[in-house]
C-alpha cells in the first residue's frame, strides 16, 4: 500500500552555523528538519515529535551528546530513534566506541563529507519509512481481521436468527393448523348432525326457540376463526413494517363502553361480569380501530384467564395521558414470565392449561401501543390475578403518524 509518510529529522549542535549547514545537506521533500542548540532543547522536541533520525554533536556545553543519547535510550518513547554522532575530535577508536556504547548507530567526523552525510541519512529515512509502512500494513491487516471476525459473528447471528425464524414459522403453521381445526371441526360436526336430523325428518331441533342458540354457537366458532386470521394478518404486516395507523379524534370513554357491550355475551358465557369506570368523556387522537383492538384483546384475555370472576376496566387521564387498566382476579402471571408474554407466540404454562390461542394477542397489543407512542405494562401475582395498564399520549407522536 502506498502511503505518504513524513520523516522528521532532529539535528543537535550548539553552533547555529553548523545547524544551518547540516540542514541544507539533509533537507528533502517529505522531510521536516528540527534544530536544537542544546541537549535540553532536543529533549523538549523529543517529547513533542516522533523522529526518524537524530544527528547529535558530541561536544556541547552542559549536557553532551553521549549523555543525551543515554537519556534517549532510557525512555520508551525515544529509545528506538537511530542516533548519528558528529564529532570534531580525532578518530580515536575509544571515542567512537563510547559513542556506540551510548546508543549510536553511526559516527561522523568533522569536516563532514556531504555525500556520506546524505547517503547515511537517506538510508535511515528509508528504513524509517519502510518500518512505518510495515506497521501501517500490520494495523490494516489487524483491522481487516477484526472486521472479518465481526462479519463472521454477524453471519452466525443472522444464521441463528434465520434458524429461529424457520422454527417460529413451523411452530406458527402448526399452531394455526391446530387452532383453526378446533372451530372448523365443531362447525363440521354441527353441520353433519343437522344434516342427519334433516334426513330423518326430525325438524324439532330447528324450532324457533332453538335457532338462536344454534346461531350463537356457529357465530362463536366463526368469530374464533376470524380472530385467528386477523391475528395472522397483523403479524405478517408487522414483519413487513406495514402495520400503519390512521389517527382521528376519538372519545375513549365511548369506545370503551362499546367494547364492553360487545363482550357482554362472552362475559356471560365465562360466568363473569365486566365493570367499567370512566369519565364522561376522554378525547384524544388515535386509530379508533386499533385502540378498539387493544381494549378487546385485554378484556378477552381477562375473561379467558379470569376464572369467571369479575373483570374491571378503568379509563382515566393521568399526567396528561390517557390510561386504560384492565384488572382480573384469575390465575396471574409469574414475575419471570411478565416480560416475555408481550413477545409473539409466547404463552405461560398456566395459560396453556386454561385456554387455547396463538400467543399473539399481547404481542399485537404492544405493537399497536408502541405505534401510538404509548406504553403497556403488567402488574401480577400468581393466583391473585393481573392488571394490565396502557398509557397513550392524547396527541399523535411523530413515529406514529
Amino acid at each position: 500500500m502506498n502511503i505518504d509518510i513524513e520523516s522528521k529529522l532532529l539535528i543537535v549542535d550548539d553552533l547555529p552555523e553548523n545547524l544551518l549547514a547540516l540542514e541544507a545537506l539533509i533537507r528533502a521533500p517529505g522531510r521536516t528538519v528540527y534544530r536544537a542548540l542544546s541537549a535540553e532543547d532536543a529533549l523538549a522536541l523529543l517529547l513533542e515529535h516522533e523522529f526518524a533520525l537524530a544527528i547529535v554533536d558530541v561536544q556541547m556545553p552542559g549536557m553532551n551528546g553521549f549523555e543525551l543519547a543515554e537519556l534517549m535510550r532510557g525512555t520508551e518513547r525515544t529509545r528506538h530513534i537511530p542516533i548519528i554522532f558528529v564529532s570534531a575530535a580525532g578518530r580515536e577508536l575509544n571515542y567512537a566506541f563510547q559513542g556506540y556504547e551510548s546508543g549510536a548507530v553511526d559516527f561522523l567526523h568533522k569536516p563532514l563529507d556531504p555525500h556520506a552525510v546524505v547517503s547515511k541519512v537517506n538510508v535511515f529515512v528509508d528504513l524509517y519509512q519502510h518500518r512505518k509502512a510495515l506497521r501501517h500494513e500490520m494495523e490494516s491487516l489487524a483491522a481487516a481481521h477484526r472486521k472479518q471476525e465481526e462479519l463472521v459473528q454477524q453471519l452466525q447471528h443472522t444464521q441463528r436468527e434465520l434458524e429461529r425464524a424457520v422454527r417460529m414459522r413451523d411452530d406458527f403453521m402448526s399452531m394455526v393448523s391446530h387452532e383453526l381445526r378446533t372451530p372448523l371441526n365443531t362447525l363440521y360436526l354441527e353441520a353433519q348432525l343437522r344434516q342427519l336430523h334433516l334426513s330423518k325428518g326430525n325438524l324439532a331441533i330447528f324450532a324457533a326457540d332453538r335457532l338462536p342458540a344454534m346461531i350463537e354457537r356457529d357465530q362463536r366458532q366463526i368469530r374464533n376463526m376470524v380472530r385467528l386470521i386477523d391475528d395472522m394478518l397483523d403479524v405478517t404486516r408487522m414483519r413487513r413494517d406495514a402495520l400503519s395507523i390512521q389517527t382521528q379524534p376519538v372519545d375513549l370513554t365511548v369506545l370503551a363502553q362499546a367494547v364492553v357491550e360487545n363482550l357482554r355475551h362472552q362475559a356471560d358465557a365465562a360466568g363473569a361480569v365486566i365493570t367499567l369506570e370512566a369519565p364522561t368523556e376522554l378525547r384524544g387522537v388515535w386509530d379508533e380501530f386499533r385502540i378498539e383492538q387493544v381494549l378487546t384483546n385485554l378484556l378477552t384475555n381477562a375473561l379467558r384467564y379470569g376464572g369467571g370472576k369479575p373483570v374491571a376496566m378503568t379509563v382515566r387521564q393521568v399526567d396528561g395521558m390517557a390510561q386504560v387498566s384492565v384488572r382480573d382476579q384469575g390465575i396471574g402471571i409469574a414475575p419471570e414470565d411478565q416480560a416475555r408474554i408481550f413477545e409473539q407466540f409466547e404463552r405461560t404454562d398456566d395459560s396453556r392449561k386454561h385456554a387455547a390461542g396463538l400467543g399473539l394477542g399481547l404481542y399485537i397489543t404492544r405493537k399497536i401501543v408502541d405505534l401510538h407512542g404509548g406504553r403497556i405494562g403488567v402488574e401480577s401475582t400468581p393466583g391473585q390475578g393481573s392488571r394490565f395498564v396502557v398509557d397513550l399520549p392524547l396527541q399523535p407522536v411523530a413515529s406514529g403518524t
